[in-house]
């Protein structure tokens, strides 16, 4: 369910900045918490490569990560049919497309 709420951020990404960000960005599930009332919190990290990625992503005054996490969080109540807590970091990791660990964590092998 991690990587699959992670896709889905990571669509939305794409989606809104398909022009402007490269495809050199992923986002990782950092925690995900389940409540007694049925709700669940998920915070997730956005990696980009550069800091000029970083800005694109956040947009003026965080209006866009706010567009991207409310289409984000829609969707992931549809499909876990439960209210979502969504938290969206966006950090700079130059280079991870060349870690093999970030690849590992996503259940892939690098050297393939």
């Amino acid at each position: 369910m991690r990587l699959l709420a992670a896709e889905i951020t990571r669509e939305k990404l794409f989606i809104q900045l398909y022009q402007e960000l490269p495809y050199s960005a992923t986002v990782e599930t950092e925690t995900w918490e389940e409540f007694a009332d049925g709700s669940v919190k998920i915070s997730q990290v956005i990696f980009v490569e550069r800091d000029s990625q970083r800005a694109i992503v956040i947009g003026k005054g965080g209006q866009r990560l706010r567009k991207l996490g409310e289409a984000s969080r829609h969707e992931l109540e549809e499909m876990l049919e439960r209210r979502v807590h969504l938290k969206l970091f966006v950090k700079v990791r130059g280079d991870w497309t060349d870690d093999p660990e970030r690849y590992r964590e996503m259940g892939l092998d690098f050297t393939a």
